[in-house]
């Protein structure tokens, strides 16, 4: 992102919000969800290092390289800043222990973003994940004054479709082998939500 587009970017935010200096902390029920600190990295290459956690999910690797999630959670407090993505720590209000992760990717030029996350396996089956993913929604639409948000996951981590439904996304499509892991080909689901039928579900719950 150049300075001069970066500029205009905050200037255009800034005629309907406060930019803040930090990333905003939400919290739900049971949850919090604020900023990675390099005191969580040891917690997060061993929760994302789980074999379970990194076969359902593209992105993260097997194993683990050790050190990996520093210079990763070193970019989120600028990438915020640019307008280029938010992401949190899940963490238990009871506890603040580490859960896992969740964000939003922007892509201001069309006004929508992609939801991400993953979770520790001991805290798997428990609704934690829809239950930050329906705040970070949220977020999403009423800080980055989004059109739509999209989210995707391998075919063979159905309970990830789950969350997206619960959280109010539609199935809009399986893109067919069209991610690799390993040797392996995989589909992966795609889900979607648009602003106004978020809005629409906000007014029904009133």
């Amino acid at each position: 992102v150049s300075r001069l587009h970066r500029r205009k970017h905050q200037k255009q935010m800034s005629a309907s919000a406060v930019i803040p200096y930090s990333i905003p902390s939400l919290t739900t029920e049971r949850l919090i969800l604020d900023a990675m600190t390099m005191a969580d990295s040891d917690e997060v290459e061993r929760l994302a290092g789980d074999e379970a956690v990194a076969r359902t999910t593209a992105s993260i690797p097997h194993p683990y390289p050790p050190g990996a999630s520093r210079p990763w959670i070193a970019t989120h407090l600028a990438d915020f800043l640019a307008g280029k993505s938010v992401m949190w720590a899940m963490r238990l209000k009871s506890t603040h222990a580490l859960l896992g992760c969740i964000g939003l990717i922007v892509h201001k030029e069309d006004d929508n973003a992609e939801m991400g996350y993953w979770i520790g396996v001991p805290y798997w089956n428990h609704g934690y994940t829809t239950e930050a993913a329906r705040a970070t929604i949220r977020f999403g639409f009423e800080y980055f004054h989004l059109e739509r948000i999209h989210a995707r996951h391998m075919a063979i981590n159905p309970a990830s479709g789950r969350v997206m439904q619960k959280a109010g996304m539609t199935r809009e499509g399986t893109f067919r082998k069209h991610a690799k892991k390993g040797d392996t080909y995989h589909d992966i689901v795609y889900y979607g939500l648009l602003r106004s039928e978020w809005e629409e579900a906000v007014a029904q719950k009133v």
